[in-house]
């Protein structure tokens, strides 16, 4: 089994926004992070607790590993670095090596870079397996057609590109970069593409929807990704942060959809925190206290899905559509 959507944190990361903290005190021990050593070096806390969750699951065996490649101009110069989720190719690179049995690595390499596509090709030699965007904290318009070189980069290197769609509360986020039109360009190329979240939003103005199970409270993009499933053979989605409480609303919903089951791909988005007994999903209490009491991280997330999907269900092995290792 392979997550296909986990992060690497920046090597500056400190936990020092109010998001980190409050995530840290509540979850930390949740996700295997050593809190005290978090206190000390949280770089190291971090990737110690990744890798120690990922090598005691008994049911995951690797993940995909990305970070976030930093902000750029028009023109091509840089500009910043979210001091937390701004991890660099390079320390992806370096913690591949160290733990090749367990990691799959992604780029994250900004299009408006003058250099992205040497950037692609270096990675890509380096036997980087796909690209990941967050055009929305890079408020980078993807349908621009100064990237068709790019994307057909991509496709010539049969490299999959996961694009993040919807709701982000992790970093700054333009909601213009957020829509589902955010892939078409990429898919008229006929680059292998992969909406990460299920395309799940909501309206701040109108907030309790956010958590409703009432389908006809979801968002637009969520039931148009449903239907470009069914219809574009390269398109997929992950599950990624599913499980928080504005996503896991969709999950009665979405595993009754069997008719793109084969489409879609198990994803956690780790290190985005979750609680299993107060979610929005119609888990039975009893189940919540069960699947609460399991230790690993992975394990806790696989069985809710295994809940609702099945054991055997396609979501657990569609990354080897996309995938050769």
């Amino acid at each position: 089994m392979v997550d296909f959507h986990a992060h690497l944190l920046s090597s500056d990361l400190e936990f020092h926004r109010v998001y980190d903290k409050v995530a840290l005190k509540l979850f930390g021990k949740r996700f295997g992070i050593d809190t005290e050593l978090a206190k000390r070096s949280p770089y190291e806390a971090y990737k110690k607790a990744l890798v120690r969750n990922i090598k005691n699951s008994k049911k995951l065996n690797k993940s995909v590993i990305f970070g976030v490649d930093g902000k750029y101009d028009q023109n091509g110069n840089f500009i910043e670095r979210d001091q937390t989720v701004c991890a660099s190719n390079e320390a992806v690179w370096k913690l591949y090596r160290e733990n090749q049995d367990i990691f799959i690595p992604f780029f994250s390499i900004n299009p408006l870079r003058k250099d992205a596509l040497d950037e692609v090709q270096k990675y890509h030699t380096l036997g980087f397996k796909g690209a990941k965007f967050l055009q929305n904290y890079w408020q980078v318009d993807t349908n621009d057609p100064r990237l068709i070189p790019y994307y057909e980069l991509l496709k010539a290197l049969n490299l999959p590109l996961i694009i993040h769609v919807g709701s982000e509360s992790s970093v700054s986020s333009n909601k213009r970069f957020e829509s589902l039109d955010m892939i078409k360009l990429a898919l008229e190329v006929g680059v292998t593409v992969v909406v990460a979240h299920m395309a799940l939003d909501y309206e701040r103005v109108k907030f309790l929807n956010a958590f409703s199970r009432d389908p006809s409270k979801f968002n637009k993009d969520y039931y148009r990704l449903l239907e470009w499933l069914k219809t574009i053979p390269h398109l997929y989605a992950d599950l990624s942060a599913i499980l928080t409480p504005v996503r896991a609303k969709v999950l009665p919903h979405l595993s009754k959809e069997k008719d793109i089951h084969p489409k879609l791909l198990f994803a956690t988005d780790f290190p985005v925190p979750y609680s299993i007994l107060f979610n929005s999903y119609d888990l039975p209490i009893t189940k919540r206290i069960e699947f609460s009491k399991i230790v690993n991280h992975y394990d806790r997330y696989i069985a809710i899905l295994e809940y609702y999907f099945g054991k055997e269900s396609d979501i657990f092995t569609n990354y080897q559509k996309l995938l050769a290792f």
